[in-house]
């Protein structure tokens, strides 16, 4: 299984709601066994970072993940938030 994990900040914090509805359009992407996009509860100060948004995704292949990005849906996500957002930083791993 693969473990798709993607921070994201806004450049505007007036553009939250927009970045989440670009975000949830990833929710319509088949290829995830499990998909989800939340709020950071900004608990942990330790970090110096400010992410507002996390994307939670679980595929069961590597060939599922790709299969996401390359989905219509993916590219529409990118479009809407992109010019909205200042940094991301994604990650994918490996799980058993």
């Amino acid at each position: 299984m693969i473990r798709h994990i993607v921070f994201f900040t806004a450049r505007d914090q007036a553009d939250l709601g927009r970045i989440r509805d670009g975000l949830e359009t990833l929710s319509g992407i088949p290829h995830a066994r499990h998909f989800e996009v939340g709020r950071n509860l900004h608990a942990d100060r330790l970090t110096g970072a400010e992410v507002d948004f996390v994307v939670y995704a679980e595929f069961d292949s590597e060939e599922d993940l790709a299969a996401y990005k390359a989905h219509p849906l993916y590219a529409r996500a990118i479009e809407i938030v992109k010019p909205l957002r200042d940094m991301r930083i994604a990650a994918d791993i490996e799980s058993t």
